[in-house]
Protein backbone atom coordinates (compact mmCIF):
# COMPACT_ATOMS: atom_id res chain seq x y z
CA UNK A 1 0.00 0.00 0.00
CA UNK A 2 1.35 3.23 -1.17
CA UNK A 3 2.65 5.90 1.35
CA UNK A 4 -0.60 8.86 0.99
CA UNK A 5 0.50 12.55 1.85
CA UNK A 6 -3.09 13.42 1.95
CA UNK A 7 -5.95 13.85 4.65
CA UNK A 8 -8.51 15.96 4.77
CA UNK A 9 -7.23 17.41 8.01
CA UNK A 10 -3.78 18.44 6.60
CA UNK A 11 -6.32 21.12 3.71
CA UNK A 12 -9.07 23.47 4.08
CA UNK A 13 -10.43 24.91 1.07
CA UNK A 14 -10.85 28.54 0.74
CA UNK A 15 -13.93 28.11 -1.53
CA UNK A 16 -17.30 26.29 -0.43
CA UNK A 17 -17.94 25.59 -3.59
CA UNK A 18 -14.36 24.24 -4.76
CA UNK A 19 -15.62 20.72 -5.66
CA UNK A 20 -18.14 22.13 -8.29
CA UNK A 21 -15.50 24.77 -9.71
CA UNK A 22 -12.99 22.10 -9.80
CA UNK A 23 -15.49 19.26 -11.48
CA UNK A 24 -16.65 21.98 -13.99
CA UNK A 25 -13.52 23.26 -15.41
CA UNK A 26 -12.22 19.50 -16.09
CA UNK A 27 -15.66 19.00 -18.13
CA UNK A 28 -13.90 21.69 -20.23
CA UNK A 29 -10.46 19.72 -20.69
CA UNK A 30 -11.28 18.35 -24.38
CA UNK A 31 -7.75 16.58 -23.84
CA UNK A 32 -9.52 14.91 -21.11
CA UNK A 33 -12.71 13.89 -22.80
CA UNK A 34 -10.29 12.82 -25.98
CA UNK A 35 -8.51 10.38 -24.25
CA UNK A 36 -11.49 8.92 -21.80
CA UNK A 37 -10.80 10.54 -18.71
CA UNK A 38 -12.79 11.02 -15.46
CA UNK A 39 -12.29 12.52 -12.18
CA UNK A 40 -14.41 10.92 -9.87
CA UNK A 41 -12.74 12.34 -6.78
CA UNK A 42 -12.33 15.64 -5.32
CA UNK A 43 -11.47 16.20 -2.15
CA UNK A 44 -9.38 19.51 -0.48
CA UNK A 45 -5.77 19.07 -1.11
CA UNK A 46 -6.53 15.37 -3.50
CA UNK A 47 -8.19 14.31 -6.93
CA UNK A 48 -8.01 10.93 -8.20
CA UNK A 49 -8.31 10.85 -12.30
CA UNK A 50 -9.04 7.51 -13.59
CA UNK A 51 -8.47 6.29 -17.31
CA UNK A 52 -10.03 3.02 -18.43
CA UNK A 53 -7.76 1.31 -20.70
CA UNK A 54 -8.40 1.79 -24.46
CA UNK A 55 -5.94 0.95 -27.56
CA UNK A 56 -6.14 4.48 -29.19
CA UNK A 57 -3.81 5.59 -26.31
CA UNK A 58 -1.23 2.89 -26.03
CA UNK A 59 2.27 2.81 -27.59
CA UNK A 60 3.80 -0.36 -29.89
CA UNK A 61 3.97 -2.10 -27.22
CA UNK A 62 0.71 -2.33 -26.42
CA UNK A 63 0.99 -0.47 -22.45
CA UNK A 64 -0.86 3.07 -21.79
CA UNK A 65 1.66 5.88 -23.62
CA UNK A 66 3.79 7.56 -21.41
CA UNK A 67 2.66 11.29 -22.05
CA UNK A 68 -0.60 10.03 -21.61
CA UNK A 69 0.41 9.04 -18.01
CA UNK A 70 1.56 12.35 -17.61
CA UNK A 71 -1.09 14.36 -18.67
CA UNK A 72 -3.35 12.74 -16.05
CA UNK A 73 -0.81 12.93 -13.85
CA UNK A 74 -0.18 16.69 -14.14
CA UNK A 75 -3.58 16.81 -14.50
CA UNK A 76 -4.98 14.84 -11.17
CA UNK A 77 -2.00 17.17 -9.01
CA UNK A 78 -3.00 20.63 -10.69
CA UNK A 79 -6.66 19.70 -10.00
CA UNK A 80 -5.87 19.07 -6.42
CA UNK A 81 -3.83 22.27 -6.09
CA UNK A 82 -7.26 24.50 -7.39
CA UNK A 83 -9.20 22.73 -4.96
CA UNK A 84 -7.10 24.55 -2.43
CA UNK A 85 -7.22 28.50 -3.70
CA UNK A 86 -10.26 30.94 -4.28
CA UNK A 87 -12.92 31.06 -6.82
CA UNK A 88 -10.99 33.65 -8.51
CA UNK A 89 -7.32 32.07 -8.77
CA UNK A 90 -6.73 30.07 -12.09
CA UNK A 91 -3.29 27.42 -11.44
CA UNK A 92 -0.85 26.84 -14.24
CA UNK A 93 2.00 23.82 -13.93
CA UNK A 94 5.07 25.64 -14.38
CA UNK A 95 7.09 22.53 -14.37
CA UNK A 96 7.40 18.72 -13.15
CA UNK A 97 9.10 15.80 -13.05
CA UNK A 98 7.65 12.30 -14.23
CA UNK A 99 9.50 9.16 -13.25
CA UNK A 100 7.81 5.92 -14.90
CA UNK A 101 8.26 3.34 -13.11
CA UNK A 102 7.03 0.41 -14.57
CA UNK A 103 4.72 -0.41 -17.78
CA UNK A 104 1.36 1.61 -17.65
CA UNK A 105 -0.31 -2.13 -18.33
CA UNK A 106 -3.64 -2.82 -17.18
CA UNK A 107 -7.93 -2.05 -17.39
CA UNK A 108 -7.51 1.32 -15.73
CA UNK A 109 -5.49 3.64 -14.99
CA UNK A 110 -6.15 5.97 -11.44
CA UNK A 111 -4.13 9.03 -10.57
CA UNK A 112 -3.89 10.62 -7.84
CA UNK A 113 -2.76 13.91 -6.98
CA UNK A 114 -2.11 15.85 -3.72
CA UNK A 115 -0.90 18.84 -2.53
CA UNK A 116 2.90 19.14 -0.79
CA UNK A 117 3.29 22.22 0.34
CA UNK A 118 0.38 25.26 -0.55
CA UNK A 119 1.42 28.96 -0.88
CA UNK A 120 0.17 31.68 -2.32
CA UNK A 121 2.22 32.10 -5.38
CA UNK A 122 3.79 28.11 -5.26
CA UNK A 123 2.02 25.07 -4.70
CA UNK A 124 4.24 21.74 -4.78
CA UNK A 125 2.11 19.10 -5.51
CA UNK A 126 2.18 15.02 -6.30
CA UNK A 127 0.86 12.79 -8.03
CA UNK A 128 1.44 9.06 -7.67
CA UNK A 129 -0.56 6.95 -10.93
CA UNK A 130 -1.49 3.26 -10.66
CA UNK A 131 -2.33 0.58 -13.32
CA UNK A 132 -4.83 -1.69 -11.98
CA UNK A 133 -5.21 -4.99 -13.73
CA UNK A 134 -6.96 -7.72 -12.85
CA UNK A 135 -7.77 -6.15 -9.30
CA UNK A 136 -3.93 -5.84 -8.58
CA UNK A 137 -2.69 -2.17 -8.36
CA UNK A 138 0.89 -1.67 -9.50
CA UNK A 139 3.18 2.26 -9.26
CA UNK A 140 3.47 2.95 -12.81
CA UNK A 141 4.30 6.56 -12.07
CA UNK A 142 5.52 9.38 -10.05
CA UNK A 143 5.22 13.00 -10.20
CA UNK A 144 6.73 16.12 -8.46
CA UNK A 145 4.82 19.55 -9.90
CA UNK A 146 5.36 23.08 -9.35
CA UNK A 147 2.04 24.87 -9.86
CA UNK A 148 1.81 28.82 -10.35
CA UNK A 149 -1.47 30.80 -8.67
CA UNK A 150 -2.70 33.44 -11.25
CA UNK A 151 -4.90 35.20 -8.38
CA UNK A 152 -7.74 37.37 -10.08
CA UNK A 153 -8.25 35.04 -13.14
CA UNK A 154 -11.06 33.44 -13.76
CA UNK A 155 -11.56 30.65 -16.32
CA UNK A 156 -14.47 30.79 -19.08
CA UNK A 157 -17.63 28.88 -17.78
CA UNK A 158 -17.87 27.73 -21.16
CA UNK A 159 -15.98 26.03 -23.97
CA UNK A 160 -15.03 28.62 -26.70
Amino acid sequence: MPFKLHTAAMHKAQDPHFSERVRASFARQEAMTLIGAVMPVVEPGYTEIHLPFKPEITQQHGYVHGGVVGMIADSAAGYAASTLTTAETEVLTVEYKLNLLAPADGQLLIAEGSVVRYGRTLIVTRAEVFAVKNGKKTACALLQQTIMSIHGKKEPAVKT
